[in-house]
């Protein structure tokens, strides 16, 4: 026969309960954070690694508009300035398009942002100006570069791209 217990009173627990101790719960939280802490340089990472992909398509896009421009330049659809090598004056040029034989072209639909700075500038080359140098004679657009100061993730600096 079983004993009554006095109302009031809890069961004893057997071993066989199962629950969280307190040291369990510990190492659980411990190799959790490990975890995470191991996740959040991976997601810097592939932030970094999105933004570049995004400078490298921004600059491929403006330089093929330069080239375009150039191109029907040169073939004299475009008049252009006699020391501008067939270049466009400025990137605005590109997006406001100019007058082929009576029609508006436009060989940009906009300035893209730079994702390094986060503004729609840009560092500008003309022919005249000196391949290293980051001043811009103003004479024509030859080449485009993101005016960050940054490093990407292969040791080169943005403003080299």
């Amino acid at each position: 026969m079983r004993a009554k217990r006095p109302s009031g009173m809890r069961p004893v627990r057997k071993h066989s309960e199962r629950g969280l101790t307190l040291v369990e719960l510990i190492v659980t939280v411990a190799i959790l954070s490990i975890l995470a802490s191991a996740a959040i340089p991976i997601a810097r990472f592939k932030v970094q690694r999105d933004r570049e992909r995004e400078l490298h398509r921004d600059l491929w896009e403006m330089r093929d508009a330069i080239d375009h421009y150039k191109d029907a330049a040169d073939k004299g659809a475009i008049q252009t300035k006699v020391d501008s090598q067939n270049y466009p004056p400025d990137l605005e040029t590109l997006v406001n398009g100019v007058d082929i034989q009576g029609k508006k072209v436009k060989f940009l639909r906009r300035i893209p942002v730079d994702p390094m700075t986060g503004k729609a500038e840009w560092g500008l080359h003309s022919m005249q100006d000196d391949p290293k140098s980051d001043s811009y004679g103003g004479q024509s657009v030859f080449d485009v570069y993101s005016k960050s100061t940054g490093t990407a993730l292969d040791g080169t600096k943005y403003s080299d791209w």
